[in-house]
């Protein structure tokens, strides 16, 4: 069985907003292109998915675009090359490599679970929370940056129970962030 694997920058105070925390350094980078690369596939909900696809896409050019440095095309050569999963009810189609989840997510996904690899990737805010209610997270990445936002989405936010967790690793960075892998006890 694949595990499923969430993963998410959180700032100190539980923002989840892709620009709450710190600006990503070659560092943070690294880290994340390892966890784009770790997974078979990666699942988003339609506003991750089309977030993701905006920033990661290669364009047709098969140019990166200038704004993109060094440290950021490994992340974005993952990302892009990688199997997706959407799950979303409004979506008729995807491309960039997707597949739309239809019916019941929580189902669709165990599936996914049961096939052989390595494991699957979930990012977003609202998906994730919706699949660790279903008990189907067999393990948490929070990357903790040492800002307080005070504001934004917080860090699954609706969480019908309290899910107790066991650290497995944990990563220092030098710009300060702190990357804490964790499963469920």
């Amino acid at each position: 069985m694949r595990p499923l694997r969430y993963a998410i920058n959180v700032t100190l105070d539980g923002c989840v907003h892709h620009e709450a925390g710190l600006a990503p350094d070659e560092e943070s980078m690294r880290f994340w292109t390892a966890e784009m690369e770790r997974p078979d596939a990666l699942i988003f909900g339609r506003v991750t998915y089309g977030m993701m696809e905006s920033a990661w896409r290669r364009p047709a050019s098969g140019t990166w675009p200038e704004w993109m440095d060094e440290s950021q095309r490994p992340f974005a050569e993952a990302i892009d090359g990688a199997k997706k999963y959407v799950v979303s009810t409004t979506l008729s189609a995807v491309d960039w490599n997707a597949a739309l989840l239809d019916g019941d997510v929580g189902r669709a996904v165990e599936l996914l679970k049961e096939e052989p690899g390595e494991g699957l990737y979930v990012g977003g805010v609202t998906l994730p929370l919706a699949l660790a209610d279903l008990g189907l997270i067999d393990e948490y990445v929070f990357v903790v940056h040492p800002v307080v936002a005070g504001h934004g989405p917080t860090l699954l936010s609706g969480l019908r129970e309290r899910i107790q967790l066991e650290l497995l690793d944990r990563q220092e960075f030098g710009s300060g962030v702190t990357a804490l892998r964790f499963r469920p006890a």
